[in-house]
């Protein structure tokens, strides 16, 4: 029974989940934030380009 009891008080999964949690919401912004500078940058260097 203290076998029973001692798994349901571990909380190491869940933390662990959390922290997978974060690290993928994390990733999501990043490539968000990427995608948009890529598209800047794009424009930026075909104005350049344009102009020479």
């Amino acid at each position: 029974m203290t076998k029973i009891f001692s798994m349901l008080k571990n909380d190491k999964g869940a933390t662990a989940i959390e922290y997978g949690l974060i690290a993928a919401l994390i990733a999501v912004a990043a490539i968000a934030a990427m995608t948009s500078i890529g598209n800047e940058l794009g424009s930026t260097f075909n104005d350049v380009a344009n102009e020479l």
